[in-house]
């Protein structure tokens, strides 16, 4: 209880002598804070609260809000093509080479550090799609806070599909954890999948937390520390379910909406100046990739892998009676919208989907060929699509409420009958006699 008491002591006169300070120097003084915590089940949730802390300052560094928000100079680059891959490293590591290389684009290449100073565009075609490769400034130490342009750097691969991260063979593996750090930062996650905690804000209730899986990774007492975590973003009636063994720091990214989780390829180069084992142990690093620009080599096995870690669809279309169009395929992702039919109309044109019908698919995707389709079908890589739309008349009647037959006819709605008279709404007699014949289809003469 002396140590709780410590703990939460030492808090309170953290979090006096914070609102004192700039945004700078809290960030400092809760990295020092967090350092010297001892971690394990019993100050998780002193950890909790700091990490908390630490992301509204990080936060409200890089998106200032109020009347002293300004508007950034950023990159004037227009996107491009079917994806976009920005790279990013230190100075001099080979950047502008590698997308000479690439492209054919010329950038300015030399021996001294910062020669590219703003964002250089090109274009990469393979198998039938268009990339574009953004060339960066390089990333200095700080650059998450400002430093060297280094939030336009940050902001164009927040845009990105995949990120190209150029590394030096001949530097120590302290870089990639600095580039990592700096983008960490900056509230990028690579190569990680959104947490799948369900977390709603709610005007009343209270706070109701529960986990489908044990949680290993979030102390001993795993709903103080989420309670307490909710306290510190003021958020007192809201619905937090883990469904997965998360720890606090994804349940953070959660709350805070604004991470952006992009796919990222470590690029060794320059690996003609060390040995083979050297080599050897940089390749064996999940998504890493050795090559040389200065020798040209591993270029080709460079771009597979991009287009491996991309997972990009190309769908091709037909018409009827006619041949697929193998030229210019329809190209679909995962991160854009996903890879179905509804997607793939939408990418042909806005209004091609009210006016869908239904679809034929053949390639890998499908049971049998041709297979009719429906919007939700998923595709997969070099499917072709045939999309049938609706007639004039079919689509016309949609739109005033009414149906439609199989036959294209227009269905005329049921008629109610009445309860008491059993004998039809066509028997409307009142002094006993038949009923007179209207002479119409589907009337009832009757008789008494």
């Amino acid at each position: 209880e002396g140590g709780r008491d410590d703990r939460e002591r030492r808090a309170v006169d953290c979090a006096g002598y914070l609102g004192r300070m700039g945004v700078q120097e809290k960030i400092a003084e809760l990295q020092l804070e967090m350092a010297r915590t001892q971690k394990n089940k019993a100050t998780e949730g002193h950890l909790g609260i700091l990490k908390a802390k630490l992301a509204k300052l990080r936060t409200e560094l890089l998106e200032p809000t109020g009347p002293t928000k300004q508007a950034g100079e950023g990159f004037d680059v227009v996107k491009y093509g079917d994806a976009r891959i920005a790279l990013i490293g230190f100075p001099s590591v080979g950047k502008s080479t590698a997308l000479a290389l690439l492209t054919g684009t010329e950038s300015e290449a030399a021996a001294y550090e910062f020669t590219t100073l703003t964002c250089i565009p090109g274009v990469i075609h393979h198998k039938g799609t268009k990339i574009q490769l953004l060339d960066l400034p390089g990333i200095i130490e700080g650059a998450a806070s400002g430093k060297g342009r280094g939030r336009q750097v940050i902001a164009v691969a927040k845009s990105a599909d995949l990120v190209l991260m150029m590394l030096d063979a001949t530097k120590p593996d302290a870089h990639r954890a600095q580039l990592e750090q700096e983008l960490e930062t900056a509230m990028i996650r690579l190569n990680k999948d959104p947490p799948d905690i369900y977390f709603k804000r709610k005007k009343t209730g209270g706070i109701k937390f529960n986990n489908m899986v044990p949680l290993t990774k979030m102390g001993a007492t795993p709903g103080d520390t989420v309670y307490r975590v909710l306290q510190e973003y003021r958020i007192h009636n809201c619905e937090v379910v883990f469904r997965g063994d998360y720890s606090i720091d994804d349940m953070i990214d959660v709350i805070e909406g604004n991470r952006k989780y992009v796919k990222c390829l470590y690029c060794y180069n320059k690996v003609d100046a060390v040995t083979m084992e050297e080599v050897e142990v940089l390749a064996s690093q999940p998504n890493s990739i050795v090559v040389s620009c200065h020798l040209n080599l591993n270029m080709d096995r460079l771009v597979s892998r991009m287009w491996d870690m991309l997972a990009l669809i190309r769908i091709y279309t037909r018409r009827r009676g006619e041949p697929p169009d193998l030229e210019e395929p329809t190209v679909l992702t995962a991160g854009r919208g996903g890879v179905n039919v509804k997607t793939m109309c939408m990418h042909l044109h806005k209004d091609l989907l009210k006016e869908f019908k239904y679809a034929l698919c053949w390639g890998q995707s499908c049971k049998h060929a041709p297979q009719r389709v429906g919007k939700d079908h998923e595709l997969c890589d070099e499917d072709v699509i045939q999309v049938f739309k609706k007639t004039a008349k079919q689509y016309g009647m949609e739109k005033k409420g009414k149906t439609l037959t199989k036959q294209g006819c227009l269905a005329e709605p049921k008629k109610e009958v009445d309860k008491k008279d059993k004998r039809g709404p066509s028997s409307n007699r009142h002094d006993g006699g038949p009923a007179k014949n209207t002479g119409k289809m589907g009337k009832s003469a009757g008789f008494a």
